[in-house]
């Protein structure tokens, strides 16, 4: 993190290259560079030619204003009229321009995923995967670019970060021999079986058409009439109530590419796998109540978080790993049929292989031309990795390539610099919206004499992608599915009974919400009945929260059932950078002290932020990126108390909402509820001179997870392993019922 020239850490978040002058700049000069954390696409040709420019070539040029066609322009303030209050004339050709192209700004945004964030960043492969495929990628300290997008499923482009949802967490390789499109999600399993009832689940989970509401969530009719009569989708649904369905972070996330799919090494040898990220932050989720207030107070939450952290120079980090399947006919590992993509193997009987590390170090340059424009397609595959006939991902293979003609404007949107192969490109396309390249030559056909034969057809030693010859059976034409995707509650059940009593409490409190807010009692009946399914005492507890009587299960739960430790986020503990640390102050703070925090916490590679009354600087040329009036629980992960914290001069009802809590006299309303909500988030709180009075007045002193001394520092250290388990997890009150 940068620092100042008093040598105090520097939070993210600058808007610019360079600080705002108070006066409008008037000497013309060119555009400034994109921040240091900043990169745009690789500039390759839309034929995947390097070319050798800096990546700013492809942004605006000069330092005066033009119109599109690059001539310059005097005034962008006033349209050309007959007379100052003339009628605008129809031959003002800027402000025809301007306008037009304002008018057509926005692309029809994604039917699912709208919400996202992206950034770019390199994966290098470790070589342990060169013995079960050929793909150049995994070669050992190989290194290959990558963009990221991560998303949210339901939720329109303008809809708040955390909805207690699936999130979309797809990876474009630009590898050497074209671009590889690992799609998947932050949950290894999806809620049905079969592509062909994708646009059934969509339209029940988006917001109801008559009112076009509720915004980004599942807690409706529609959805919940779809899910409980489709018990395949009770998997997926188990995981969406459970903590998992609201991350803290996309950088505490992990990543599942959800089907298997089929790897061949060099002499064609097959084996399938499941892809896993593996976050090196661990697996870490916020409460109800954070996700509520989040949404409210900064519903851009996640997408800050991702490039903060970046900008910070705290490099998001994952591990992709496989688990590894003998390629036997029937393709099922111990009775799981590993093409049914609502199933799970538990990592206890595969474990996870890690292949290769992936590090985000770039923040986009243009949202709309990146995060937004890139187009990811499961049919990007290169030598070495194959698909398998999983139905739900055999119809996703249509779907993608499909969906991008509409969204982007035509057959060319591979062509945009976001979404271009960094490898050589000579497809034999031709024409279409949106043509950016310029063919040469006059046979776009093969075979051909005209154009000397180019292309030719790649011989097998030249590295082709071969689409893996595998047998097909004997069979008829028929709309049936396996006997083995009949299972649909034991998998469920296996996740449940992996969740830790607090994470089942979590789990069975999202039920009871999402199934409350059903106007329809039948639907709540019903999908009761599959939850005793699951487990009885869940059933149970879900019914009474719901004020309806214990349901009898649709089938008996499944017997003989072994959790797995993969799959609790308790109990662990994980690296802390990049977390950001609230610190309290008052009116009689010793700078001092405060200095040399604020230099540990950033030597710890973790983020301060300051909390004084009123903004500017505290002292000694600490300034408050916080007041008692912006400041709210949601945006830290711990909270230290390094003063007394006594009543601001604008803790006034008029003034600000949150100063009419309750609290003791002498102290802060607002300063109060922010610990109590970080109190009852069950976050890290440390304090020590007269902060430590304000603990002990709040009756916050006496819990786990709260550490008061006279060191600051020393209180931060331990402040710092309390966060490496994420939470202090035995704050958090349980009933005994679901243990």
């Amino acid at each position: 993190m940068s620092t100042n020239e008093n040598n105090i850490p520097q939070v993210p978040g600058v808007p610019g290259v360079e600080p705002a002058s108070v006066e409008e700049p008037t000497t013309p000069r060119p555009p400034l560079p994109p921040k240091a954390d900043q990169s745009g696409p690789e500039t390759v040709t839309p034929t995947g030619a390097k070319t050798g420019v800096p990546k700013t070539a492809n942004a605006q040029q000069g330092e005066y204003l033009t119109t599109a066609h690059g001539a310059r322009l005097t005034n962008s303030d006033q349209s050309l009229k007959a007379g100052a209050r003339g009628p605008i004339l129809l031959q003002d050709h800027h402000f025809r321009e301007k306008i037009s192209h304002f008018d057509h700004e926005r692309i029809p945004e994604r039917v699912v995923h709208a919400r996202g964030a992206g950034a770019h960043g390199t994966f290098r492969g470790y070589g342990t995967a060169s013995k079960i495929s050929q793909a150049g990628l995994f070669a050992k300290d190989k290194e290959t670019p990558v963009f990221v997008r991560f998303s949210t499923v339901l939720g329109s482009r303008g809809s708040g970060d955390l909805a207690r949802d699936t999130r979309g967490f797809a990876t474009k390789f630009y590898t050497d021999e074209g671009n590889w499109d690992l799609v998947g999600n932050n949950m290894p399993v999806f809620f049905i079986q079969d592509a062909i009832k994708f646009p059934d689940v969509v339209h029940a989970a988006k917001p109801q058409p008559d009112r076009e509401i509720p915004q980004a969530q599942s807690a409706h009719d529609t959805f919940w009439d779809f899910v409980s009569l489709h018990t395949e989708a009770q998997h997926h649904t188990l995981w969406n109530m459970s903590d998992r369905g609201i991350p803290r972070s996309f950088r505490m996330m992990e990543g599942f590419g959800v089907h298997t799919f089929r790897l061949i090494a060099e002499g064609g040898e097959t084996v399938l796998v499941k892809f896993h990220w593996k976050p090196r932050l661990g697996v870490h989720s916020v409460t109800w109540e954070e996700a509520q207030l989040i949404n409210g107070a900064d519903p851009d939450f996640h997408r800050r978080d991702l490039a903060d952290a970046i900008e910070a120079g705290a490099f998001p980090q994952w591990e992709l790993g496989v688990q590894v399947f003998e390629d036997n006919d029937d393709q099922t590992f111990q009775g799981i049929d590993l093409l049914d993509p609502t199933k799970i193997v538990p990592e206890e009987l595969v474990p996870v292989e890690p292949i290769g590390l992936m590090t985000l170090d770039k923040n986009p340059t243009n949202y709309f031309a990146e995060t937004e424009q890139i187009a990811f397609n499961p049919n990007n595959l290169v030598p070495g990795i194959d698909v398998t006939n999983d139905p739900l991902l055999q119809g996703r293979l249509f779907s993608y390539l499909d969906t991008q003609i509409t969204r982007l404007g035509g057959p060319n949107w591979n062509q945009l610099p976001i979404n271009r192969s960094h490898a050589p490109v000579n497809d034999m396309l031709r024409d279409g919206m949106h043509q950016t390249a310029v063919h040469g030559g006059v046979a776009p056909y093969r075979p051909n004499s005209l154009d000397g034969g180019n292309p030719f057809e790649t011989p097998a030693d030249a590295r082709p992608f071969i689409d893996y010859p595998q047998p097909v059976a004997a069979s008829v034409k028929e709309r049936k599915r396996p006997q083995s995707f009949e299972d649909h509650f034991s998998h469920p059940r296996l996740f449940w009974l992996s969740l830790s009593e607090v994470e089942r409490e979590h789990t069975a409190q999202a039920y009871a919400f999402e199934l409350g807010k059903c106007w329809d009692e039948n639907i709540r009946v019903r999908q009761l009945r599959h939850l005793a399914s699951i487990d009885p005492d869940l059933g149970r507890n879900v019914a009474t929260m719901l004020g309806l009587p214990e349901p009898e299960p649709t089938e008996a739960p499944a017997k003989d059932v072994e959790p797995s430790a993969a799959f609790t986020q308790v109990g662990k503990t994980w690296p802390t950078e990049g977390r950001q640390i609230g610190i309290v102050v008052g009116q009689d703070v010793d700078v001092a002290a405060l200095k040399s925090l604020l230099i540990a916490v950033d030597e710890a590679d973790m983020v301060p932020l300051v909390i004084a009354p009123t903004g500017g600087e505290v002292g000694g040329g600490v300034v408050a990126q916080r007041t008692y009036l912006t400041a709210r629980s949601i945006e830290f992960d711990a909270v230290l108390v390094a003063s007394n914290a006594a009543p601001g001069d604008d803790a006034h009802h008029g003034l600000d909402a949150k100063a009419a809590a309750a609290g003791p006299e002498g102290l802060d309303p607002r300063v109060a509820l922010l610990l109590q909500e970080v109190w009852r988030q069950a976050k890290a709180l440390g304090a020590w001179g007269s902060g430590a009075e304000v603990l002990t007045t709040l009756k916050l002193d006496d819990s786990a997870g709260v550490e008061t001394g006279s060191d600051p520092v020393e209180v931060f250290k331990t402040i710092m392993e309390l966060l490496s388990q994420h939470r202090a997890w035995d704050r958090f009150p349980t009933t005994g019922r679901l243990a």
